[in-house]
């Protein structure tokens, strides 16, 4: 036996070492690296030097800061700074919250429960520009659907995109409804996650519905919550597509969020300033989402 098993170990030895020196790693990661660095870094590192120039298609003049200097001088910048957070919260938190919703439920005892999972993921899939057009002749204030139906209740209903108190809360609910469903499928893959066995303890303990949520569900479906956070918070801050064909920054500026700011810049063909926005935004998403991560991934391995 000790024979054999030191044969073993030395037929293992030269396997490990060639295992250390194989080329194969290295060459499966290089694609990855060359799409990584193609479609990312190189795009990152020439938006950082352009935004220091002032250039057109064919040719560009290095003017150092000066960009950034004018882009923070824009006169409604903070407007779309606080309009891009409060979207970012107030997306976040509502996908958060109806997404877990909807996953325990369609991860319950009920009928059709493929049926209703692929019905909730389906907005996913819509244009969010078609999205956009679609609610915005449906908020309508006088014409629209969402009104008329209000009125039939004796609801009076508000302008939903016209007041300007209301339009970047008008196009984030309309954000929740387009998003949720792909908040609901990671939630659905880490609830499925969790061991029966945990539910069928409690049962027996005599735990309530409520009490096997907050005690099972909710502390074991925090990976899939971190991830929604993450995820939903970084698409609330650069979010432009929805709000564009809403409202496309309107009523006046009450609605324009960092990214419609940046696009207005580049219509009028301030390239260079566009793209020093385009790099402000980046720092902005970076300097908020990289501290949530690590604090939400830091919570997480202190449980």
């Amino acid at each position: 036996m000790m024979a054999m098993s030191s044969s073993a170990t030395a037929s293992n030895a030269p396997l490990t070492k060639r295992q250390r020196t194989s080329p194969y790693p290295t060459w499966f990661f290089l694609p990855a690296a060359i799409i990584y660095g193609v479609l990312f870094l190189f795009p990152t590192f020439s938006s950082i030097y352009f935004s220091l120039t002032r250039w057109t298609l064919f040719d560009s003049t290095f003017i150092g800061l000066d960009n950034f200097a004018q882009f923070f001088r824009e006169p409604f910048l903070i407007q779309g700074v606080i309009n891009t957070i409060i979207f970012a919260l107030v997306t976040c938190t509502l996908k958060v919250v109806f997404g877990l919703g909807l996953a325990v439920l369609l991860t319950s005892d009920i009928r059709m429960r493929a049926l209703l999972r692929s019905i909730v993921f389906f907005p996913v899939l819509v244009s969010a520009v078609g999205v956009g057009i679609a609610f915005t002749a449906m908020m309508h204030p006088t014409r629209g659907i969402i009104n008329i139906a209000l009125d039939l209740v004796g609801i009076s209903g508000p302008g939903w995109l016209t007041n300007p108190a209301l339009a970047i809360y008008s196009v984030a609910l309309v954000e929740v409804w387009r998003g949720v469903g792909l908040a609901t499928v990671i939630f659905i893959a880490g609830i499925m996650s969790i061991p029966q066995d945990y539910y069928e303890a409690a049962r027996i303990d005599g735990a309530s519905a409520w009490e096997r949520f907050c005690y099972i569900t909710l502390p074991l479906s925090r990976p899939a919550t971190v991830t929604v956070i993450i995820l939903s918070f970084i698409h609330g801050l650069r979010n432009f597509e929805l709000v564009w064909a809403m409202t496309r920054g309107g009523p006046g500026f009450a609605s324009d969020v960092l990214a419609s700011v940046i696009y207005k810049q580049y219509q009028a063909g301030f390239y260079g300033l566009s793209t020093a926005g385009n790099v402000v935004l980046f720092v902005l998403i970076a300097l908020m989402a990289i501290p949530l991560y690590i604090y939400l991934n830091r919570r997480e391995g202190h449980q």
